[in-house]
């Protein structure tokens, strides 16, 4: 069975507030997910104030190792104002980058964001802190964008983010979430219940969080093998399976 960590970090961050912004080096991780199965992994840079140079890195790992890496490029809804467009299609077109990463540590995410992920057709994954309430808005004005709200909404394990969130995965083709770091097993479980395994998406949060260690949540909860290769390996493909290159971003109409 195909396994696929949809959820770890690379490279050298320019803060020194924590792991999340100062390294993320993931020569012990290759190990762990080596040990657990994990034949392929999507990778994006850490916290950074300059995300054209952290995502460059990233680029340069995914080209050395491309049946190994997928690609996701971190943005920053202000810093990157007015860019966006440019930064994605050089990243698709020199790396074959898959997806866009936006965190709401740094700030919310813009329309700008959004609609460039909707001209080539990438999924977001959007950390959205807890604030799972947004999440109704960009699956309402963006529907034909796919959204991962990591954590299951709240990767501070508040509960009533969690499960708040979960009904509007339900109501929402295009609202997914991750396994990473949710430590409320009994609501990862209600999730599955609810809106169904082909709405989750196995990641670990590394190489700061043991992906054998996340690997083995998907595994407890005793699912039928499709399901299992849902979690661990399909959704994210498929998600990732239609990206459009596109000679410039003005090809694309934007409403």
């Amino acid at each position: 069975m195909k396994i696929i960590d949809a959820h770890c970090h690379y490279g050298i961050g320019d803060g020194l507030k924590g792991p999340w912004d100062t390294k993320a080096d993931i020569s012990k991780y290759c190990q762990w997910a080596e040990d657990a199965g994990i034949e392929q992994t999507v990778v994006f840079a850490p916290f950074h104030s300059n995300y054209h140079k952290a995502n460059e890195k990233v680029g340069r790992l995914v080209r050395k190792y491309p049946n190994r890496f997928y690609g996701f490029a971190f943005i920053h809804a202000v810093n990157d104002k007015g860019r966006v467009g440019a930064m994605i299609k050089m990243l698709i077109n020199k790396y074959g980058f898959k997806g866009i990463k936006v965190h709401r540590h740094d700030a919310p995410i813009s329309r700008e964001i959004c609609k460039v992920a909707s001209a080539y057709n990438l999924p977001v994954l959007y950390d959205v802190m807890g604030e799972v309430s947004t999440v109704e808005l960009l699956a309402t004005e963006y529907p034909e964008v796919n959204f991962i709200i990591p954590h299951l909404g709240s990767f501070a394990d508040d509960w009533k983010a969690q499960l708040s969130f979960i009904p509007i995965m339900e109501r929402h083709a295009n609202i997914y979430t991750d396994t990473s770091g949710v430590r409320r097993f009994d609501l990862l479980q209600m999730a599955v219940e609810r809106a169904g395994p082909q709405k989750i998406i196995f990641g670990s949060d590394g190489p700061w969080l043991h992906p054998g260690v996340e690997l083995e949540k998907v595994f407890a909860l005793k699912l039928q093998d499709k399901d299992n290769r849902s979690i661990l390996s399909g959704n994210i493909l498929k998600l990732m399976s239609g990206v459009r290159k596109l000679a410039s971003f003005s090809d694309f109409y934007i409403r």
